[in-house]
């Protein structure tokens, strides 16, 4: 190991509201935004993080990787470096469909297991969620209908169907306890890389006002059922150029905790390019919201550069105060498919260096439940 209650308009499922000028909801009823005192220690801790260093998280860490699935306790980064990330993430997408597991096939049983793991060592968990898209049936990628946002809201054709896939995810937040009863803070992502327009909430697919108003619904309804385990973060893609751009879609401080972006490596000099430029306008955001900062989604598929964490990742966050970075999962079903090393593969050693480097925080450097 390394030494180192605010007032929110309340939504619920069915209830007639109607949308002011600045995209929120107006409605006849609030709920006080409550947390429990594990997910205030959370955001707390999350505040104070960066100054000790900048925690590494992987996508699906202990659930599989290159060549395994569902070893209890193995992670491919604790294989390389001997201890697990500070950080994992998990996918919620297929949750509203009522099914066992999710679109990465990962039981939702085993998730909850995992996700207690996580917070007994200290760590902390990210969802996003990947939902199916409500009004065509199909997958979160299907952008063939650019009314879909519109369709779900109140007043819209899909809006109860809808309303009652967000009550699956306030059930599956709320389940999450540990064997003594205390509720899990995590760390929610939904409706992410929406500068970009892939996901049916993207860019082209819906208005600022829509898409905002998605937010507001997605949270009051979270709230108004009872979760108080969760923080919020938003974080679009690496598409804006300054700060006016990020924010475009911005829904308000009052929801949301966290903020970051999404980027990956394709091209070296393009990739460091964007990292710069968005870390540079997230910080500035931040420190005028009082908001946590964070690289919420990156990677290099494959990792064929042998000195990529020490060479190109860590040089450009260690200048800014990030809370954290995350890299996408270690596909067990595609193997040329991972953003983590594993044992024998060509970044390995690098990567020890990484974790050795003291400006890194895995899980066995953070509490980030202590008070």
């Amino acid at each position: 190991m390394k030494n180192l209650k605010v007032l929110t308009w309340a939504l619920l499922a069915g209830l007639t509201v109607s949308c002011n000028s600045t995209g929120k909801q107006a409605s006849e009823e609030t709920v006080e935004n409550t947390r429990t005192a594990e997910t205030e220690l959370l955001l707390k801790n999350l505040k104070k993080v960066s100054a000790q260093g900048i925690m590494f998280g992987h996508h699906d860490d202990t659930v599989y990787g290159i060549g395994w699935e569902g070893d209890s306790g193995r992670s491919d980064v604790k294989s390389v470096c001997g201890d697990y990330p500070a950080v994992i993430s998990f996918d919620l997408g297929e949750l509203e469909l009522g099914g066992e597991a999710n679109l990465d096939k990962v039981a939702f049983d085993t998730l909850r297991k995992e996700i207690v793991n996580q917070y007994l060592r200290g760590g902390m968990v990210s969802l996003s969620w990947h939902a199916r898209n409500p009004k065509t049936g199909g997958d979160a990628w299907d952008v063939t209908d650019t009314t879909v946002v519109k369709s779900i809201l109140p007043g819209g054709e899909y809006h109860h169907k809808f309303a009652g896939w967000l009550g699956s995810v306030a059930s599956f937040i709320n389940s999450l306890q540990t064997a003594d009863g205390v509720k899990v803070p995590v760390l929610f992502r939904p409706w992410h890389e929406h500068t970009g327009s892939w996901f049916w909430w993207g860019e082209k697919l819906c208005t600022p006002e829509d898409y905002k108003e998605l937010w507001h619904m997605t949270v009051d309804t979270l709230r108004a059922k009872g979760v108080d385990n969760a923080l919020f973060a938003y974080s679009p893609g690496s598409e804006p150029r300054d700060t006016t751009e990020y924010l475009r879609r911005y829904p308000g401080d009052d929801l949301i905790d966290l903020i970051g972006f999404d980027t990956y490596q394709f091209n070296r000099d393009v990739y460091l390019e964007g990292l710069n430029r968005s870390l540079a306008i997230v910080d500035s955001i931040g420190k005028a919201h009082d908001k946590v900062i964070a690289v919420t989604e990156t990677g290099y598929e494959g990792i064929p550069d042998a000195k990529w964490w020490t060479g190109t990742l860590l040089p450009a966050l260690e200048k800014y105060p990030v809370a954290y970075v995350l890299v996408w999962r270690n596909a067990r079903e595609k193997v040329t498919h991972f953003y983590a090393p594993y044992p024998g593969q060509t970044s390995e050693a690098d990567f020890v260096e990484f974790y050795k480097n003291p400006k890194t925080l895995f899980a066995g450097d953070v509490k980030l439940y202590a008070k």
